[in-house]
């Protein structure tokens, strides 16, 4: 069946990019702006779709990958998926919409794939951008693609240092207003009296100091984005304040009677247990409701150890971006082992340390251990930084500190050893060495006899 004028002129009038194929995944047409986004001068016509996008010698869903046209072929309708897709700039992420064309008779003749990359997120890029591959991660873009192009209220969850402003970036650069601001309230920063006049502004003489009327935040994000930052930090007062915002869109400068009006989409963040803090009076359960619409939990960098090695190597790139740095592969197990509890920025600091001891091109387990010999307390000690004098911690050296990281991955771990080493990123005969160390040091805590070593 040769495809219509009409139909190629359709696809080229979109605006996103769009491609045609048929039920045996061969690229029929491609509109000008998937060209100019995956495949120049029209070179994927011809091809089948994933040998274009993913480099793929079979359908996606026996691949590793859900694909979407397996899953129209079976529902009949249109189908929505997230891919990491080749593109001309490297590997991003792409929300796929794929809509079955059907001929006269009713019968599936063609299918429509358009594909919108999520501008904020790479796979392995650097930048100030969100960037990873592992299965945590995906299904962390799933969401974002999902809630970013409607209004909902998003109220992100997650440990410090997970990354939850370059989410909320993520979302507002995927919606309808990405070309308004994107104004972010850190609630942590303000005080009481402070916050009031920060988010909605001020008359001149409102206050002692206010010589000047002021538009607040609120009036800045206007048609945009508002992100707050830590809102569990806001006081029960100032909630009640937010919460009039949010349901009528309304709000008064301070020493004014006039009502004013916004249209905002709210994204809010914190690291705090909402629900505890609603139990225990300290957050309404009112407000919590408004800002929790579509919640999205962050995960912690140990949920998601296969990114650590991509991390790295975009945040030396933007560290100290002049010497091309790489980790050495001992480098990378220790960071492999690590649970992080300051997460990506956590990663960052050592790095930027490591960078710093380094002199060569390589980053080696001497530099590593350097960096963090310098946060040792505070990591033995957990969150509370004095917490170590009351119950000193039995790990009181590096090399301590890596076994003990070692047992734990043990413990956890249910494969083979060869699975192990590649999850650590290290050889097996580097984990058989320091599996040798580890019982040594067992044995000696347990005062039995250490085993000999192998020649």
């Amino acid at each position: 069946m040769s495809l219509s004028p009409e139909l190629i002129s359709y696809l080229e009038s979109l605006p996103e990019p769009h491609i045609l194929f048929d039920r045996g995944y061969r690229i029929l047409a491609a509109n000008a702006a998937y060209r100019r986004a995956f495949s120049p001068e029209g070179s994927a016509l011809g091809r089948t779709c994933y040998a274009v996008s993913h480099r793929f010698e079979a359908p996606c869903d026996e691949s590793g990958e859900s694909c979407p046209l397996a899953r129209a072929r079976e529902s009949g309708r249109r189908e929505r998926v997230l891919h990491l897709h080749h593109t001309l700039h490297g590997e991003a992420y792409v929300d796929i919409e794929l809509t079955p064309v059907r001929d006269a008779s009713g019968a599936i003749a063609y299918y429509v794939e358009k594909m919108q990359p999520l501008g904020s997120v790479r796979a392995s890029e650097g930048g100030e951008r969100l960037i990873g591959r592992s299965e945590a991660f995906r299904s962390l873009m799933a969401l974002i693609s999902r809630v970013a192009p409607s209004d909902a209220s998003v109220l992100l969850r997650g440990e410090s240092g997970t990354g939850k402003g370059l989410v909320a970036r993520a979302i507002h650069e995927g919606s309808n207003r990405a070309s308004r601001p994107l104004v972010v309230v850190d609630c942590a920063s303000l005080t009481e009296s402070s916050f009031e006049s920060e988010l909605f502004g001020h008359e001149r003489g409102a206050f002692t100091g206010a010589s000047a009327a002021r538009a607040g935040l609120v009036e800045a994000a206007d048609g945009g984005t508002l992100f707050l930052d830590e809102v569990g930090d806001i006081s029960l007062a100032m909630q009640i304040k937010l919460l009039r915002l949010l349901e009528s869109g309304t709000w008064r400068r301070v020493g004014s009677t006039e009502l004013r009006r916004a249209d905002l989409r709210i994204v809010s963040a914190t690291h705090r247990d909402l629900h505890s803090m609603i139990a225990d009076g300290r957050f309404r359960q009112d407000l919590f409701f408004r800002l929790e619409v579509f919640p999205i939990h962050l995960p912690a960098l140990r949920e998601r150890r296969e990114d650590i090695a991509l991390l790295a190597e975009a945040l030396l790139g933007r560290l100290a971006p002049r010497r091309a740095l790489a980790l050495s592969g001992d480098a990378l197990a220790r960071f492999a082992a690590y649970d992080f509890p300051g997460n990506v920025r956590e990663l960052r600091n050592l790095l930027e340390r490591a960078a710093l001891l380094c002199d060569g091109a390589r980053i080696e387990l001497s530099h590593i251990d350097q960096a963090m010999e310098s946060c040792r307390p505070w990591r033995a000690g957990g969150e509370n930084p004095g917490a170590q004098e009351a119950s000193p911690p039995a790990a009181t050296t590096l090399a301590a500190l890596e076994l003990a990281a070692l047992d734990e991955q043990l413990r956890r771990h249910h494969g083979s050893r060869a699975e192990l080493a590649r999850r650590l990123g290290i050889s097996e005969r580097s984990l058989y060495r320091k599996l040798r160390a580890l019982r040594a040091t067992q044995a000696s805590d347990n005062g039995t006899p250490k085993e000999s070593e192998p020649g």
